[in-house]
C-alpha cells in the first residue's frame, strides 16, 4: 500500500502542480477551466492508449521508447510554456487591466487557451502513463490488489491537495504582480522539463552527458524529498545536475526571455522601459 501511495502521490503531484500553475496562469480568461479541464481527460485518456501499447514503443524504437517518448512529451511542453509566456509578454498587461477594471473574468481569444490545454495534456498524458505502468509493475509482482487501489487513492489525494495549496496561494499575489509572478514560474517551468528532456535524450544515447554530475547537493537537499521533488517540478531543481541539463536549461531561460524581450518591445509605447516579464503585470 505505501509503495503503490508513494508512486501515485509522486506522479500526481507533478501534474497536480503543472495544472495549477497553468490555471494560475490563466486567471482571468474566460472559459479557462473547459480547456484545462478537457486536457486533463486529453491527457488521461492517452495515458491509458500509452500505458496499453508501451512494449511497442519501446520494441519500436530499440528499447529506448521510454526516454524518448518521456523527451518528446517533455519538449512539446516547453514550446507551449514558451509560447504561452511570449504571448503573455504582449498581452498581460491588458488582462491585469481589464481584471482591475472589471473585477471579474476578462474574454479574450483562445491562443492562450490552446497552449494551456496542450500543457495540461502533455503533464497528465506523461505522469497518468507512468502511474499506470508502475502499479502494473507492482500488480504482476503480487502486491495486493486491494491494497494497491488504497494506496493509489491515498497519493492521488495527497498529491491533488498539494496542487490545490498551490493554485490558491497563486491566486493571493495582487493583480498588479501577478503575471509578472507566474511569468517567472513558467519560465523555470519550462526550463526544468528542457533539463529533463535533454537527460532522456542523453540516456536514449541521442546526446552527449557532457558531464554526468556538474555538482552534488543531496546533502542539502534530497531530490528525492517532498521540498527537493517540488522544487525539481516548480523551477527544475536537481541534486545531481548533468552538463547536458544544465545546457538546455540554460539555452532555454535565454531563449524564452529574448522572445519575451523581443515581442514585449515591439509592442510596448516608446517611452516604455520596464522588462519584459514586469510588462506582463
Amino acid at each position: 500500500m505505501l509503495g503503490s501511495a508513494l508512486i501515485v502521490f509522486r506522479e500526481v503531484l507533478e501534474a497536480a502542480l503543472i495544472v495549477a500553475i497553468m490555471m494560475g496562469a490563466s486567471r482571468g480568461v474566460s472559459g479557462r477551466g473547459r480547456w484545462i479541464g478537457g486536457g486533463i481527460v486529453t491527457g488521461l485518456a492517452g495515458a491509458c492508449v500509452v500505458a496499453a501499447f508501451a512494449e511497442n514503443i519501446g520494441g519500436a524504437l530499440e528499447g529506448r521508447g521510454h526516454e524518448i517518448f518521456n523527451a518528446v512529451v517533455l519538449l512539446a511542453a516547453v514550446a507551449m510554456l514558451g509560447w504561452h509566456n511570449v504571448w503573455m509578454s504582449r498581452h498581460g498587461r491588458q488582462l491585469a487591466g481589464d481584471m482591475r477594471r472589471l473585477g471579474r473574468a476578462v474574454t479574450v481569444g483562445a491562443k492562450p487557451l490552446s497552449a494551456m490545454l496542450v500543457v495540461t495534456s502533455l503533464a497528465v498524458l506523461r505522469e497518468g502513463s507512468e502511474t499506470v505502468l508502475f502499479l502494473y509493475g507492482l500488480a504482476a509482482g503480487g502486491a495486493d490488489r486491494a491494497a494497491l487501489v488504497g494506496g493509489g487513492a491515498l497519493g492521488l489525494a495527497g498529491g491533488t491537495l498539494l496542487g490545490f495549496l498551490l493554485y490558491r496561494g497563486l491566486l493571493r499575489i495582487p493583480v498588479g504582480r501577478f503575471f509578472s509572478v507566474t511569468g517567472w514560474i513558467v519560465l523555470f517551468l519550462a526550463a526544468g522539463l528542457a533539463a529533463s528532456a535533454a537527460d532522456y535524450l542523453s540516456q536514449a544515447g541521442l546526446l552527449p552527458t557532457l558531464l554526468p554530475q556538474v555538482w552534488d547537493t543531496s546533502a542539502l537537499l534530497d531530490q528525492g524529498s517532498l521540498l527537493g521533488q517540488m522544487l525539481h517540478i516548480l523551477v527544475g531543481y536537481q541534486d545531481r545536475p548533468s552538463g547536458i541539463g544544465l545546457v538546455f536549461y540554460v539555452v532555454t531561460v535565454i531563449t524564452i526571455v529574448v522572445l519575451m524581450r523581443a515581442v514585449a518591445d515591439s509592442s510596448a509605447p516608446p517611452s516604455s522601459t520596464a522588462p519584459p516579464l514586469a510588462r506582463s503585470a
